[in-house]
C-alpha cells in the first residue's frame, strides 16, 4: 500500500496535479490543492491518503512545481 501526501502550505494552486490526476485532486476555495478524502495528519499539518495503485498521483508528483506532492 502506498501513501500520497501533500503539503498544502507549499501548494501555489497552479492546478497542474488537479488536470494531471483528477481522480485523487482537486482545488478548493481557497485556491489549493486537496487531495479527495484523505486525512490531516496534526503533528505534520499534512493531507495524506493510502491507495492501493497510485495511478496517476504519480503524474501529480512529477507535475508539480513546487515538489508539494509526495508518495510514500
Amino acid at each position: 500500500m502506498s501513501k500520497i501526501v501533500l503539503q498544502r502550505e507549499k501548494c501555489i494552486g497552479c492546478g497542474s496535479c488537479e488536470v494531471v490526476c483528477p481522480k485523487y485532486f482537486e482545488l478548493t476555495d481557497d485556491g489549493k490543492a486537496h487531495i479527495k478524502d484523505s486525512v490531516k495528519d496534526e503533528k505534520t499539518d499534512k493531507e495524506e491518503l493510502e491507495v492501493v495503485k497510485i495511478e496517476c498521483a504519480e503524474s501529480a508528483v512529477e507535475s508539480c512545481p513546487v515538489q508539494c506532492i509526495e508518495i510514500i
